[in-house]
């Protein structure tokens, strides 16, 4: 009688322990990256400026003309201005680099052409 009462102790123990595991891994490999997520996005709404383009959730770019705690103005490319909720706003469009636009030189100078020393031909 003693040791199916200690069996049954020891079952309902180790079933404890593999619930509280089976948990653990769900909240690190599923809850916990999720929540990361959220206050990423939560943190990158919060850092756009007036005078910076910004991106909404449903996809609308603009620049940001005025920002209180109740509402964000975005104009649009076209003039118009539009309000949203502050936790509409998905985060600031950095402006595309065109290669167009590269700033370094890959041009040789023509004053100090290659040198040559050591080539054999």
């Amino acid at each position: 009688m003693l040791v199916a009462a200690a069996a049954k102790s020891s079952s309902s123990s180790a079933f404890f322990f593999i619930i509280i595991i089976v948990y653990a891994i769900a909240y690190f490999a599923f809850i916990r990256p999720r929540s990361r997520k959220a206050k990423a996005a939560r943190n990158q709404s919060k850092q756009v400026e007036v005078g910076e383009r910004a991106r909404t959730i449903g996809g609308l770019i603009g620049t940001v003309v005025s920002r209180s705690a109740e509402s964000v103005t975005l104009r649009t490319a076209s003039g118009v201005e539009l309000d949203f909720i502050p936790s509409a706003i998905a985060g600031r469009v950095d402006p595309v680099v065109s290669e167009d636009e590269d700033t370094t030189d890959h041009e040789t100078d023509s004053e100090n052409p290659p040198s040559h020393e050591g080539d054999d031909k």
